[in-house]
C-alpha cells in the first residue's frame, strides 16, 4: 500500500477547467497504475481514468475522454487530471487511487485510496 493524497479540488462554473493532483508518499509508487475515480451523491464510485507506471498506457471512459486528461510525473510522485469544460454532473468527490495491477485498478479494488477531493461545478 502507499498514501496517497489529493489536492486540487473546489468550486468552479460550468465550462471552467480544473486539474487534481495526487501525491503519493513513496518512489515505489512510481511502479504502480494510478488512477482517478469519483462518486457523485447518492451514486456509486464510478472509474473516470487512469495510467501505467510509465505513462506508456491510458485508460479512460468515452464519456469523458474527450474532456478529462490523465498524466503523471514520477520524479514528482504525482498523478494529475486535467479536467476541462466541466459541467455540474462531473460534481463528485474525486479518489486517487494506486495498484500494482492495472486490472486490479480498473475494477474498483485497488490496493490504495487517497482520501477524495472535492469538485463541485455550478450552472
Amino acid at each position: 500500500q502507499v498514501q496517497l493524497v489529493e489536492s486540487g479540488g473546489g468550486l468552479v462554473q460550468a465550462g471552467d477547467s480544473l486539474r487534481l493532483s495526487c501525491a503519493s508518499s513513496t518512489r515505489t509508487a512510481i511502479i504502480y497504475t494510478m488512477g482517478w475515480f469519483r462518486q457523485a451523491p447518492g451514486k456509486e464510485r464510478e472509474f473516470v481514468a487512469a495510467i501505467t507506471w510509465n505513462g506508456g498506457t491510458t485508460y479512460g471512459v468515452d464519456s469523458m475522454k474527450d474532456r478529462f486528461t490523465i498524466s503523471r510525473d514520477n520524479a514528482k510522485n504525482t498523478v494529475y487530471l486535467q479536467m476541462t469544460s466541466l459541467k455540474p454532473e462531473d460534481t463528485a468527490v474525486y479518489y486517487c487511487a494506486a495498484d500494482r495491477e492495472s486490472r486490479q485498478l480498473r475494477a474498483g479494488v485497488p490496493g490504495s485510496w487517497g482520501q477524495g477531493t472535492q469538485v463541485t461545478v455550478s450552472s
